[in-house]
């Protein structure tokens, strides 16, 4: 039977109901400053196992668990001191770091698909920090969209994908980074396993060293790697340099477009608009999303990979 999902407010009480129902095992979408995330207590089985099942993901996908300090970050993963040096230096903010679980932290094994690691963030978003130290827990909580689709970075987007699934959506308005965080795994040497709203350059600047990038030959060991993912459904183009028939074209630059990325060449601007603009083409009836090239360098890497990631073939 479908839930009736409740808007909240992101004030005091708002966020009072939405700590109650993580509490007592229920989902809560909210928002962060990279995408919406859909939230529950990552030490309840059954309240981790209902995110795999609103949204049909893979259960062997991991998921990102967050936090509101370092200080917490630290109960649950060994501390390496690249963490030490990232985390000073970027959190709260759109970094995910993956490290070495450390035993007896009490969190559901479903949260880390029983690898030996855990991804973890401390987010930025005033109205995350405020419900996770109202919850007073950790909580798991990948992108609040169906698996595969398009990320939400408003409440609207969340409603229209989990409208029925979830018990609340706690609405904080547009998100202002728009792609997911940048996961680096720290197991074995810093590891790029997913480009995101963190600038890779800055991150090797804080760690004084170049950082390896993940190969998609290698096993699964991050959220946000499926070949197929954050796609609209709408087949998508990319590089376009013209508009076929029944094309909308996103553009990116000076150019005649449906919907500009960024007329003045901006990443951190197309960053913010890639999700929403790629809603907004699909709810007009876009057969196919054609994309301007987008340049491969700072945010352009994580705008390229996830366009990437829409126009791979579907499973």
């Amino acid at each position: 039977m479908p839930l009736t999902t409740a808007l909240l407010s992101p004030d005091d009480p708002g966020l009072a109901r939405a700590a109650a129902i993580l509490s007592d095992g229920g989902l809560v979408a909210f928002p962060t400053e990279t995408v919406y995330g859909l939230g529950a207590d990552a030490r309840n089985d059954h309240a981790v196992a209902r995110i795999f099942d609103a949204k049909d993901r893979p259960r062997f996908n991991p998921l990102i668990v967050h936090v509101a300090s370092i200080e917490i970050a630290r109960r649950y993963v060994d501390w390496p001191v690249e963490a030490d040096i990232l985390a000073r230096a970027f959190w709260p903010g759109p970094l995910t770091l993956v490290l070495p679980l450390k035993p007896g932290g009490g969190l559901s094994p479903l949260v880390t698909a029983d690898l030996p690691t855990l991804a973890i963030r401390v987010p930025a978003h005033p109205v995350a920090q405020r419900l996770l130290t109202c919850f007073g827990g950790p909580v798991a909580a990948p992108s609040a969209n169906p698996s595969g689709r398009i990320s939400p970075t408003t409440a609207a987007h969340v409603q229209a994908g989990l409208s029925g699934r979830i018990e609340a959506i706690v609405d904080g308005g547009a998100c202002d980074v728009g792609v997911e965080s940048t996961i680096i795994g720290l197991s074995d040497g810093p590891t790029l396993l997913r480009p995101g709203g963190l600038p890779m350059e800055a991150v090797e600047a804080a760690l004084h060293r170049p950082v390896t990038r993940h190969s998609q030959d290698d096993p699964l060991t991050a959220p946000g790697q499926m070949l197929s993912h954050y796609a609209p459904g709408a087949s998508v183009r990319l590089n376009a340099t013209d508009k076929r028939p029944g094309e909308m074209l996103l553009g990116f630059g000076p150019v005649e477009c449906d919907l500009n990325l960024s007329a003045s060449g901006d990443l951190t601007e197309a960053a913010a608009n890639l999700f929403r603009h790629l809603h907004a083409l699909d709810e007009r009836g876009a057969g196919t999303i054609a994309v301007s090239a987008i340049p491969e360098t700072g945010l352009g890497r994580a705008i390229n990979d996830r366009l990437r990631r829409a126009a791979a073939p579907r499973p």
